[in-house]
Parts: C-alpha cells; sequence; structure tokens
C-alpha cells in the first residue's frame, strides 16, 4: 500500500508556514498564538479530494492523474522541530517546501533549513509567499501565470527582481533554482513557486508540483506495511493539563493502537511503556482514537513518558522482540549521543534530532567533536572541556540547552543552529588570530638596520652603538648577522634615553651587544640583518598576513642571504 507522503513546512520565522496550512484547511492556527507566530508542531491530513478541489482543472490540463492518497502536512514552530522529524539513515519528511517571503527575501532560518534539509538530502519545493505585497499587485481568481502576465509591468518587472534576486543568493549557495514553469529537469532544478496564502494564488501550482514529484521520485519509499506494527519518531513531549506527560509523534510505517506496547529510545536506557489513549488533531482540536495508520500525527497518552526526548525513536514491539528492539533502538540513539575524537569540542542539544543535524554540520566543516549529548551542561562536560590541550577545543556548543554550572569555559548559546554554527566560526577565526599573534611574538622577527657613523658610545664589554633601524622591528635578545655569519646578540635597547625591548623600523636607537669590539667585527657603516633560526623562518612564512610589505620581502632578501651557504635552508 501506498501512504501519503510527509510534507514539512519550513522557513524562517513568520515568512507564511502557518498561514499556507490555515488556509489549506480553513484552520486558524495562528490567531490563537502568541505574536500570531506558531509556537507548536501542527499537522493535518489533506485528503486526496482536497487537492484535486485546490488543483481545479490544472492536473487536467496537464494530464496529471493521483495516485498517492493525500498529503501529510507539517508545519514546524522552529528547525528544532524540524530536525526532529528524523529516522535511521535521513529525515522523517519525504518533501519540504521551504516557504520564502519574496519581500523579504533570504534569512538566517532560511539559510539554516536550508542546511539541514541538504544534510538529510531531504527534496524540497520553494514557496515564494506574499506576492500580494508586492506593490501594485492586482489579485485575480486565475492560474498563477495567468496572474502574473495580467499585472502592470512595473509589478512584473518588481516580481523578477525579487525571483531573479533570491535566484542569485541561491546559487551560491550550489542550489540550482528555477521558476516552476521553466524546471527542465527535477532532479537537477529545484522548483519555486510565486504565491500568496492570504489569496491563495499559487497554491493550484504548488501542490500540482508537490504531488507530481511525490508520484514521479517517491513512490517507492512510501510503500508501507499496512497491518505491520508501527515505526515513528517523537516529535515532542508535552505536559497535559488533564493527562499528564504525552508525546506527539509521527508514525511512518505500520499500524498503532491502545494498548500496543511501545519502547522510545532513551539517553541510557529505552523506555517500555503501553498505550493508554491515542488522539489525532482535527479542525476544531484533538479527537480520541482507537488506531491510527502511517502515515499520521499522534499524540499519545501512556505511562513512564517523563524521560522521553524529542527525536527519539518509536516503535510496537510484542513480547518476544523486547529485548531486540531496545537493542535496535538503543544503537540508532548511539550512533549519535557518542564520544567521537579522541580530542574535540563538546557538542549539547535538547533533543536527539538537533544533536544529531548539528553534530553533521560541524562534521562538514571538518570539526573534531569529542563528545556530543543530550541535556543540560553539566559539571563533566566542563571538565572534558578544560581538560582539552588545544585551545580552539576549549569550547561548548549548546542548542537549546541551560548550564547552571560556573565556569570560564567559553560556552556558545543559541536555539538556532545556524546562529551556533556562526558565531563558532567566527570565534575559531579570533582565536586563530590571536594564537598566531602570540606566537608571532616568540619568534624572531626580520630586521635590517645600518650601525651609524660617529655613534660609537662604547667598543667593547658591551659595544654600544647607534643603529638606524631600516626595515622590521628589532627586539631586544635578537640574534644579529652580517655577511651571514653571526655577529651578535643585541643584549639592550635605549631609544631617547629610554630603556625599551623593541624599536620599529624609520627609527633610531643605541644598541648594546656583548662579545663584540667595534673596529673588529663591527664598523660604523656596516649593515646587519636578524640572524632568524631556520625553524623561525618556516613559521614567519606561514604568519606573513601577520608582517607588512617590506618585512615579507626582507624575509625573502634574509632567506637569499643563508642560502649562499645552505640552497635548501627554509625550504
Amino acid at each position: 500500500m501506498i501512504r501519503q507522503p510527509i510534507v514539512v513546512l519550513v522557513g524562517h520565522v513568520d515568512h507564511g508556514k502557518s498561514t499556507i496550512i490555515e488556509k489549506i484547511r480553513e484552520i486558524s492556527i495562528t490567531k490563537h498564538e502568541a505574536g500570531f507566530i506558531t509556537q507548536r508542531i501542527f499537522a493535518i491530513n489533506v485528503p486526496i479530494d482536497n487537492i484535486k478541489k485546490i488543483c481545479g482543472s490544472l492536473l487536467d490540463q496537464l494530464k496529471i492523474k493521483l495516485s498517492i492518497p493525500g498529503l501529510l502536512m507539517i508545519d514546524t514552530p522552529g528547525h528544532e522541530a524540524f530536525t526532529n522529524l528524523r529516522k535511521r539513515g535521513g529525515n522523517l519528511a519525504d518533501i519540504a517546501i521551504l516557504v520564502i517571503d519574496v519581500n523579504e527575501g533570504i534569512k538566517p532560518q532560511t539559510l539554516e533549513a536550508i542546511e539541514i534539509l541538504k544534510q538529510y538530502k531531504t527534496p524540497f519545493v520553494i514557496a515564494l509567499n506574499k506576492i500580494d505585497l508586492i506593490p501594485g499587485w492586482k489579485s485575480q481568481k486565475s492560474f498563477l501565470l495567468n496572474n502574473i502576465s495580467s499585472q502592470p509591468e512595473s509589478v512584473k518587472e518588481k516580481l523578477d527582481y525579487k525571483l531573479y534576486e533570491i535566484l542569485g543568493e541561491l546559487y551560491n549557495l550550489n542550489i540550482k533554482v528555477e521558476r516552476f514553469d521553466r524546471v527542465e529537469d527535477h532532479t537537477k532544478q529545484i522548483a519555486i513557486i510565486p504565491c500568496s496564502a492570504k489569496t491563495t494564488e499559487g497554491f493550484p501550482e504548488l501542490f500540482m508540483v508537490i504531488t507530481g514529484l511525490a508520484q514521479k521520485y517517491l513512490e517507492s519509499s512510501l510503500k508501507i506495511h499496512v497491518k505491520g506494527k508501527a515505526k515513528g519518531t517523537i516529535l515532542e513531549v508535552k505536559d497535559d493539563k488533564k493527562l499528564g506527560t504525552t508525546v506527539d509523534a509521527i508514525i511512518y510505517d505500520g499500524i498503532l493502537k491502545v494498548n500496543d506496547q511501545i519502547i522510545i529510545g532513551g539517553v541510557d536506557n529505552p523506555i517500555l511503556t503501553k498505550i493508554r489513549s491515542l488522539f489525532v488533531p482535527e479542525k476544531e482540536g484533538l479527537k480520541q482514537v482507537k488506531e491510527v495508520n502511517a502515515a499520521a500525527a499522534v499524540k499519545i497518552f501512556a505511562p513512564d513518558l517523563n524521560d522521553a526526548i524529542a527525536g527519539m525513536p518509536l516503535s510496537v514491539v510484542t513480547l518476544d522482540d523486547i529485548e531486540k528492539t531496545k537493542k535496535e533502538i538503543q544503537k540508532e540513539v548511539e550512533e549519535v549521543i557518542i564520544e567521537t575524537d579522541k580530542s574535540g569540542i563538546v557538542v549539547k542539544a535538547d533533543s536527539l534530532g538537533s544533536l544529531e543535524a548539528l553534530v553533521s554540520l560541524l562534521r562538514n566543516r571538518n570539526i573534531k567533536i569529542k563528545k556530543a549529548s543530550i541535556g543540560d551542561i553539566t559539571k563533566n562536560d566542563i571538565s572534558d572541556t578544560t581538560a582539552e590541550k588545544d585551545p580552539l577545543n576549549k569550547i561548548i556548543l549548546a542548542f537549546n540547552v541551560k548550564s547552571g554550572v560556573k565556569s570560564t569555559v567559553k560556552i556558545i548559546h543559541s536555539d538556532i543552529i545556524y546562529k551556533i554554527i556562526e558565531e563558532f566560526e567566527l570565534w575559531i577565526d579570533k582565536e586563530k588570530k590571536s594564537l598566531e599573534s602570540r606566537e608571532l611574538e616568540n619568534l624572531i622577527r626580520p630586521c635590517k638596520l645600518e650601525i651609524m657613523q660617529g655613534y660609537v658610545f662604547r667598543q667593547s664589554n658591551p659595544a654600544i652603538v647607534g643603529a638606524d633601524i631600516l626595515t622590521g622591528k628589532l627586539k631586544t635578545n635578537t640574534p644579529l648577522m652580517k655577511n651571514g655569519k653571526h655577529i651578535a646578540n643585541v643584549k639592550s635597547i635605549q631609544h631617547e634615553k629610554e630603556n625599551v625591548n623593541e624599536v620599529n623600523s624609520g627609527k633610531q636607537a643605541a644598541i648594546a651587544m656583548p662579545d663584540i669590539i667595534v673596529g673588529r667585527q663591527l664598523h660604523e657603516g656596516d649593515i646587519l640583518y636578524s640572524d632568524i633560526p631556520e625553524k623561525d623562518f618556516v613559521k614567519l612564512k606561514k604568519l606573513t598576513k601577520y608582517l607588512n610589505k617590506a618585512e615579507v620581502e626582507l624575509l625573502k632578501e634574509i632567506a637569499k642571504i643563508k642560502r649562499k651557504e645552505n640552497a635548501l635552508w627554509g625550504v
């Protein structure tokens, strides 16, 4: 049997995800929510007859015959909910609708949604919403292409400008997008459908594309066991005033019944419980039922759900396969919640799906992860981070969790995965520069100086002479060479009658050098260079971004002098 595809709506906050569903079933979701933004997951069944009604004669015109039983559409309040739509090896969503406000364009959460869609390899289309708000737009009850062609030229130009602006941004993300009617190959191009959730313009085209893609490319993955044991994923754990702790879940295979025994994955141990009640979303709220068939959104009431966590797998079991199923489910959980590399950063998240998404995005950036786990930050997490030898690993990334532990360890908190990644990359860049800068301080810097005529203050023990710093920076303890041979170390520097640790190019200073006699090894007018050790030279080559142009050229000059005796010096 073919089940209905699971379609998830994702996108930046307030770009119209909920309003799209609201219009489809004429369900008022947003008006009951704080700030008119959905604060909970909402799922509805869209039967095939409703889809035919929405598409109208468009299906006949394009000779499309629908074989799927409908769509299960899920609106998510944030990407933490979307990531919990997970199953082993990928995302539970068969296809996604990425909603973008035509006037606001791509926003941070849009980018995050794209990252996660790419990570899970979830096929998606783009609903370019709120075209009715384009200045001068005239709404009409007709198919989209007719509506667009009948708009004033200024409006068509504005729509095209917005459309190609977004196409350009997505192209920079290696995503090839084209307006739905210009797509030549759906396996290589993402369809973008201009629409309005307020007027329903573009809805026939949006559902025509979604159902067409589902039938053509997803039919084999939609086959289910009609009478088999249910499999699903926990989306949210909630406290109900009447029932106590409940879980919202998506069942993607089999049948789930009241009195079924189920196993839910856990952080330490799986949860074994028995279903007491099942509820499915209806137009006016929830309806109690005896059973549900895949694919379905369902609220489950059962004992011992206090430790349930979003994103965890769920499976119906019988007495003879409890232990086997426990092991299978925990193996899936442990694939995410594991100590991975011997050294690396610590990652924390509030759910299995969020943790999996965050870990995967970090892995794509070649970030080593020492520990990835669910729950608030603990003393052990702090200890693990503090014990890291690499300064770039002394950080905790925390998604939607708290820290009740006082510590000087760097912690990046956010309830948006994209912001965590972005802030982490900025921190890494800043720390690398700081570390490299500190490393530079410990190296012998390139310097070129001239012994000034008439400024020999002492010939020996130590020799004190006037030096004109021609290029670079001279620091105390810098070794100096003449004609490629070591001659002395700088014991001290005096500039304008003050003892200093360093002096820059363009300045003159008195320098003291032991174990040398002016008139023998050293003469007025001599040109000296810093005698850079080979290991310092190799490091300096990697840190040239911290040197000015003149210092870089001087570094080459010093290497040329050194290579007269050793052709491979510093190579």
